[in-house]
């Protein structure tokens, strides 16, 4: 097959991108807009630098040489879209613009019809190569629905909101302190963040009511603050991005009765959040 430059300099960048990401056998993201959870639509969108819609213009089956790395039960297409709109992402791209996608055979081992579909991008421009475009992960590219693009958008108008959380890397310091009085108690764990702003785990217990903990994004408690909602930002970096335990470390200068209240405490929070629900595999999932 002869390329047109354009997809020439595309197969050449693309190649070794698509080898490495070889072993990853998962399918493709389902057209069911529910299919794929809260924390995979944010690892993607936090990971793209453009979110685009576009209509496929027209697609090429790749093979041999330019179809190296290719999954078992998957093919290779290079695909031209026009964009329809720019979700999120810097303005400039171009009318039409390209990419490479592995996409699974059907049941029948036919190869997917992408030629005039309605599409979500989630990528990252190509420097030096307008209107290309790399998809952040294999499942980057997914059938538009209203209630995707919203959801994205959603997603996107908290990331980049000058209020929005940081992201959790793991656990420093933690305390809990006895009330004056038997089943009273605090305690505080502080996170720690990878542009190190202050986060914090507080919970309060009180004889004959039910344990209360909420979250402070600041150097001072919030006396105001709650448990965040389910599916925010703030819940995602928790629920994703906290550790399974409290590390010993954390708990290391305190009583051994103070240390254990504070891992029940701990242990109170992640059942608070529930699971992640990231049904990547870290190797799939694009990097935040």
């Amino acid at each position: 097959m002869k390329c047109q430059p354009k997809l020439a300099g595309l197969l050449l960048f693309g190649a070794l991108t698509f080898a490495s990401a070889a072993s990853s056998q998962t399918p493709a993201l389902s057209q069911n807009s529910a299919a794929e959870s809260y924390a995979d639509l944010t690892d993607l969108a936090l990971a793209a630098r453009a979110t685009v819609i576009v209509t496929v213009r027209n697609t090429i089956r790749l093979k041999g040489p330019d179809a190296v790395g290719v999954a078992p039960g998957y093919v290779r297409f290079y695909v031209e879209g026009d964009v329809d709109a720019l979700i999120a992402g810097r303005t400039g791209l171009p009318a039409t613009v390209s990419w490479l996608v592995d996409m699974p055979l059907d049941a029948a081992n036919h190869p997917p019809k992408l030629k005039k579909q309605k599409l979500i991008l989630l990528a990252r421009p190509i420097p030096g190569k307008a209107g290309t475009l790399q998809l952040v992960s294999r499942k980057a590219q997914l059938a538009w629905t209203p209630e995707r693009e919203q959801r994205l958008r959603a997603i996107l108008s908290e990331a980049n909101s000058p209020s929005a959380p940081p992201v959790v890397t793991g656990v420093g310091h933690a305390f809990h302190v006895a009330g004056s009085i038997p089943g009273e108690g605090e305690t505080q764990i502080f996170l720690k963040t990878a542009d190190n702003r202050p986060v914090s785990l507080n919970i309060e217990r009180h004889p004959g009511e039910d344990p209360r903990w909420s979250v402070s994004l600041g150097e001072i408690v919030d006396d105001q603050a709650a448990a965040p909602k389910h599916e925010t930002l703030l819940w995602y970096r928790l629920a994703c991005g906290l550790p399974s335990t409290l590390p010993d470390d954390a708990v290391a200068d305190q009583a051994a009765d103070d240390a254990a209240q504070a891992r029940d405490d701990y242990r109170l929070v992640l059942k608070g959040l529930g699971p992640c629900g990231r049904t990547t595999t870290r190797a799939e999932a694009p990097a935040d």
